[in-house]
């Protein structure tokens, strides 16, 4: 169980700015105006509300759920992750031999049609059904299954590349499920993966937010893994690194009035009939401290390994 008080995620932000202000990013003036931003929120804690808890929900509920959304535009993390990965992929697919891809936690099936759409073979898994029967309609005839990321049903040394996109968040423990990629690669096989570093700072992330099973709304847990625990999966197991980058996350990340640049509407202020807090709704709160929590912290990540002939 989580709780979430939109007050708590407003100072934290502001926090974060002062913080990085304090540390000389920013003046006397950036300063003052936090604080008294400050005041006025704490003087406003009314027209917030109390917030709420949220139970924790499986990451296949939670993605049965959000399945049905989950195709629709606006996603920015999504948006940039994806170009990045199939470039990627690209290079590693050049040339005229058909290869055999693995899509892990595939989705509705964003890489998977890039790869099939170049001719090689795809085989796509995820734990959503929901998410699956969307691939399926997209990708008739593709080999999908549902399955853990931690027990692929694909023979040992099965697969040339593994591509696992913006899933890894919701692994606590990632040894066992880069020791499973290493299993199913053929020697010499590449392994890409991509995965969000987190929304909120400290902690693991901003949680998914979803309809829980029983009615109501649910959290999806996530983790922010820091860079080094990608490698402590990887390494011990045989893999070698062969790029990683770390985009930052757009900036600025919302406009003067809080809405995110590019949003063909304004995102409404948060108030407590609102019921649970969004925490996008609660950035016209705050649209300056916003920008300087965020500035510079990097939006997702993308690695490229790959294991020795």
């Amino acid at each position: 169980m989580i709780y979430q008080h939109p007050l708590a995620y407003l100072l934290g932000l502001q926090g974060r700015a002062l913080l990085r202000a304090f540390a000389g990013e920013y003046d006397r003036e950036f300063t003052q105006a936090r604080l008294a931003e400050v005041r006025a929120l704490l003087d406003s804690a009314d027209v917030l509300g109390e917030g709420g808890s949220l139970a924790a929900v499986s990451v296949s509920d939670g993605y049965e759920a959000w399945a049905p959304r989950y195709d629709e535009p606006g996603n920015a993390m999504v948006d940039r992750e994806g170009p990045l990965v199939r470039a990627l992929l690209d290079r590693i697919l050049a040339g005229d031999e058909r290869r055999t891809v693995l899509d892990a936690a595939c989705g509705t099936r964003r890489h998977a049609a890039h790869v099939a759409a170049r001719g090689h073979r795809v085989i796509g898994t995820d734990c959503s059904a929901a998410m699956l029967a969307l691939a399926r309609s997209k990708l008739p005839g593709a080999e999908l299954h549902q399955a853990d990321l931690a027990a692929v049903p694909l023979l040992d040394a099965s697969v040339d590349v593994v591509v696992c996109g913006l899933a890894l968040a919701h692994v606590r423990d990632l040894g066992p499920v880069f020791m499973e990629f290493a299993r199913v690669l053929r020697p010499g096989g590449h392994l890409v993966v991509s995965d969000s570093r987190g929304y909120m700072h400290g902690g693991g992330g901003y949680p998914i937010v979803v309809r829980a099973p029983g009615g109501g709304l649910g959290y999806i847990p996530s983790w922010s893994h820091p860079t080094s625990a990608y490698l402590k999966a990887a390494l011990p197991v045989g893999f070698q690194v062969r790029q990683c980058d770390e985009p930052p996350c757009p900036g600025p990340l919302v406009d003067e009035a809080g809405t995110p640049p590019g949003d063909p509407a304004p995102v409404a202020p948060f108030t407590a009939q609102d019921g649970h807090p969004d925490i996008w709704s609660l950035h016209s709160w705050a649209a300056a401290a916003t920008n300087a929590a965020y500035d510079g912290k990097p939006h997702f990540i993308v690695w490229h390994f790959q294991l020795p002939l």
